[in-house]
């Protein structure tokens, strides 16, 4: 069964920087970060389309990066300049032939 692993999360000061792993499997269409922040919808933090694009949530644009290793089918979230507003648990995300897939989650915190 496919499954996304995630890594990278933990604890970091204000201003501070984490980098995000998720490793996945073959044939991904396309792959990204997702988070959630107690009391709040799951929103998108940045995705890498099918066609390439990348797209990210204005309040990361700047700041975070996200890139890829196909060969690893492993996806990276550099996250720069964090925020107390960044604490949320970040999904990896994933989609092949129509179908999502979603990773545990990883929780990363941000002490202002």
């Amino acid at each position: 069964q496919e499954q996304l692993v995630e890594s990278g999360g933990g604890l970091v000061q204000t201003g501070g920087s984490l980098r995000l792993s998720c490793v996945g499997f073959g044939s991904i269409f396309s792959m990204g970060w997702y988070r959630q922040a107690p009391g709040k919808q799951r929103e998108l933090v940045a995705l890498i389309a099918g066609n390439g694009n990348i797209n990210y949530a204005d309040s990361v644009q700047g700041r975070f990066i996200i890139s890829g290793d196909n060969a690893k089918n492993t996806i990276y979230l550099q996250m720069n300049s964090l925020k107390p507003e960044d604490t949320a648990v970040y999904y990896c995300y994933a989609r092949r032939s129509w179908q999502d897939y979603w990773g545990r989650g990883t929780q990363v915190t941000v002490s202002s």
